[in-house]
């Protein structure tokens, strides 16, 4: 009989590091997935005085466009919190979408080559800031099916792991397509 308590002790202690040594490799993919998005939107951020410097010298009466562009970037310069700064981001998104659009009225930007090639850099980055938005997603649901599962879930709740971490989701001017004039 002692023998056997001593044995459900040991496989529930073994079990019990087990799930905790999952949880914590879960959780760490979904913090080094969402350093990698900021990675990505550092990258953007860092070409934005490049492309509105560029597109300022031919569409002076888009000010207003490329105030906003500007302003956004600080607020996203200026974010500590992740939804913050993911909120910051989607904003920011749009007004860059915004701005390409703009920037097709104006034959002779399209032309320069500083901005086609700052163009292809900033559309390389929404690639990336896509895939590694999925790729957080993707680690967010492993994490949050596992803090959730029996008997993942009874580890999750003895040792604080936090439970539906929030996935990236799009803002919502960012769910409709912009309209285009010409």
């Amino acid at each position: 009989m002692k023998k056997t308590l001593i044995g459900a002790a040991v496989v529930l202690v073994l079990w019990s590091v087990v799930s905790y040594n999952g949880l914590v490799d879960k959780q760490e993919a979904v913090d080094s997935s969402y350093a990698q998005i900021e990675n990505v939107l550092q990258r953007r951020y860092d070409l934005i005085p490049n492309f509105v410097a560029t597109v300022k010298g031919y569409a002076k009466h888009e000010r207003e466009t490329l105030e906003e562009v500007t302003r956004l970037r600080s607020q996203w310069g200026a974010a500590s919190s992740r939804p913050d700064k993911l909120q910051a981001a989607g904003q920011l998104e749009g007004a860059l979408s915004r701005l390409m659009v703009i920037s097709e009225s104006y034959p002779q930007l399209k032309a320069d080559r500083n901005f086609s090639a700052l163009q292809d850099e900033l559309a390389g980055s929404e690639n990336r800031i896509s895939v590694e938005r999925k790729r957080y997603n993707d680690a967010v649901n492993v994490y949050n099916r596992a803090v959730r599962r029996f008997p993942s879930n009874v580890t999750a709740g003895l040792f604080g792991f936090e439970r539906n971490k929030p996935y990236f989701e799009a803002v919502g001017h960012a769910k409709s397509a912009p309209r285009v004039e010409f």
